[in-house]
């Protein structure tokens, strides 16, 4: 895992939207082969309003030890899929699971416009196509989102929860709501935030979900979004197992770097997949 620390910590300059929109980074797209993956697919799916989508399909390089698990991975507001490689590569190299990666409406290769009922329609495409693919099916799903992608990650299980193949859901650097996150990120903005018409509202989503377990990590040097929204999500949470996790040096972009950051997580999937009981922590 050493190896890929260096990807890892690259800093994000496309931490904002601008930027990324400027330097063309949104639609430019490494792809598994550049770091050492040779078992994947690269899919384009159809969503119901008529987007295509792009979309990386992981296998476990460890057939031995492989898990009948799907982690459905939902990246942050800038860059793509592309970038996000180095990450799934540890993730399954750590955990033995598949990994899904889906690239939103309007980023890298997929179709269409960027825009928070989109999001969400493509997040339901994806899950469709892993409960329908002939290698997933029959496995468990963990939804995993990083800052907007865990608010699209979120509304995903609070809406899938009844299907019993959702096994967790994990949350790192998310909002409670985009109201709530633009007078932080921009002070003056304060006085018309109620009038943004993209709402992101995770801390309403998160207590209609009663039985998924859920990993909340949260870095503590987020100069995006404050660390309060984290805390405050994992306040209004009512499902019983759930665990919380903080980085002290954890901005934004690096808490994936923080030493523990992946063993955490196989911690978590082991907990939920072996049904041993949680630390409850905060």
């Amino acid at each position: 895992m050493a190896s890929y620390l260096a990807w890892l910590r690259i800093p994000f300059f496309v931490s904002s939207g601008l930027t990324a929109l400027a330097s063309g980074l949104l639609y430019w797209k490494q792809k598994p082969n550049q770091f050492g993956i040779s078992d994947y697919g690269d899919l384009r799916l159809q969503t119901p309003d008529g987007e295509t989508l792009s979309a990386f399909f992981i296998r476990p390089s460890n057939k031995r030890q492989a898990r009948r698990l799907t982690l459905l991975m939902f990246h942050g507001n800038a860059g793509n899929i592309g970038h996000r490689i180095p990450i799934a590569k540890v993730l399954e190299e750590h955990i033995g699971c598949n990994v899904f990666m889906l690239e939103y409406r309007g980023y890298g290769l997929s179709t269409g416009t960027p825009n928070e009922d989109g999001f969400n329609i493509d997040a339901q495409t994806a899950i469709d196509y892993i409960r329908n693919h002939a290698e997933t099916r029959d496995g468990k799903i963990i939804v995993y989102g990083e800052s907007i992608g865990g608010a699209c990650a979120t509304r995903l299980v609070a809406n899938n929860q009844e299907a019993g193949d959702v096994a967790g859901l994990i949350l790192v650097n998310t909002m409670t709501s985009l109201r709530k996150l633009i007078p932080s990120v921009f002070p003056p903005a304060k006085y018309i935030a109620g009038l943004c018409h993209q709402y992101w509202n995770s801390e309403q989503e998160m207590p209609r979900i009663k039985d998924i377990p859920i990993l909340f990590m949260s870095g503590l040097k987020d100069e995006i979004i404050p660390p309060s929204h984290m805390k405050e999500l994992y306040s209004v949470c009512r499902v019983k197992q759930k665990v919380w996790r903080d980085f002290e040096n954890g901005t934004h972009n690096e808490t994936i770097a923080e030493p523990g950051f992946f063993d955490y997580i196989a911690e978590f999937v082991q907990d939920v997949l072996g049904g041993r009981k949680m630390e409850l922590r905060l």
